[in-house]
């Protein structure tokens, strides 16, 4: 070890020492750390009232209302003679309740005493913080939301009843799948001779002669038809919507030859067209000439 080594480890403080500097406050949890001087407080009451007095304004107890009294009686069950805890937070709520109420009784009946009012009349109109235009905006905002509110409801109601009006349909087309399957196997069993009566038939008409009746649904479609003049009109001029290219031959309409065959039958285009109901020219001359 050289001379500078053990002159460094000789310098160098014993644990003894560091643990003794410690305890006394010296030295502070790190490394190196040099120790502060503890701070001290004490209590400058006179410097405190000289701050009051510079400040203190002699008013009136109206204008100040301030109130020191003792706190209110703590609510049975409750004990406050033990010692203070300060974690027990409940405990210090309770008696910044208590302290509150007590002021509070004391300073109504002081205010009742200098026949000061502490109700608000029924007449009585405050200044509103707002102006009566940010009051509309208000309005107007929660109307349109309310509005909102209703066509939402009104679009789900009307989605629930598309969809138990296509439930209905479904079961009113299975119902008369059924009815028919029926039918057809009544007619096979009366032409096999395993039936001898067409009372089947009956239930049948009765059944749709139910169908037929006019029902709620269908009364409502009548009421929103358009009247006859505005069918006449639409079969005229159309429903509006795109003019162009509406003439225009389509795959089935090249396919339909049902004018043509009826055109064919009533003698427009045949050989042997049927004879008009007008008589000929000759015999119009000669039916002139006899009542002549």
């Amino acid at each position: 070890m050289s001379d500078s080594d053990s002159s460094d480890y000789e310098s160098m403080d014993t644990d003894e020492e560091l643990q003794a500097a410690f305890a006394s406050g010296k030295l502070k949890p790190g490394l190196n750390v040099v120790a502060e001087e503890p701070k001290t407080f004490f209590n400058d009451t006179e410097g405190m009232e000289v701050k009051l007095k510079a400040f203190q304004q002699n008013l009136d107890w109206i204008e100040r209302l301030d109130l020191t009294n003792e706190p209110a009686p703590p609510p049975p069950g409750t004990d406050f003679d033990g010692e203070d805890d300060v974690n027990d937070d409940f405990r210090r709520e309770m008696k910044f309740y208590c302290q509150a109420q007590a002021s509070v009784v004391r300073g109504m009946a002081k205010l009742h005493h200098l026949e000061v009012p502490t109700k608000r009349p029924e007449d009585y109109f405050a200044q509103m913080a707002k102006s009566d235009d940010h009051m509309k905006k208000v309005r107007e905002k929660l109307l349109e939301k309310q509005i909102g509110m209703e066509r939402s409801e009104k679009a789900k109601k009307m989605r629930d009843l598309r969809k138990y009006g296509k439930k209905v349909q479904t079961e009113v087309l299975l119902q008369r799948q059924k009815e028919k399957r029926e039918m057809l196997q009544s007619v096979k069993k009366y032409r096999k001779g395993q039936l001898n009566k067409l009372d089947f038939l009956d239930d049948v008409e009765k059944a749709e002669g139910k169908r037929n009746q006019p029902t709620v649904q269908n009364l409502d479609k009548k009421r929103n038809q358009p009247n006859k003049k505005r069918q006449f009109k639409n079969t005229k001029f159309g429903f509006g919507g795109q003019k162009k290219r509406s003439k225009y031959n389509t795959k089935d309409s090249a396919a339909d030859v049902s004018e043509f065959a009826g055109a064919k039958q009533s003698g427009k285009y045949g050989k042997n067209p049927k004879k008009s109901g007008r008589p000929g020219k000759s015999k119009r001359m000669k039916m002139k000439n006899r009542k002549r």
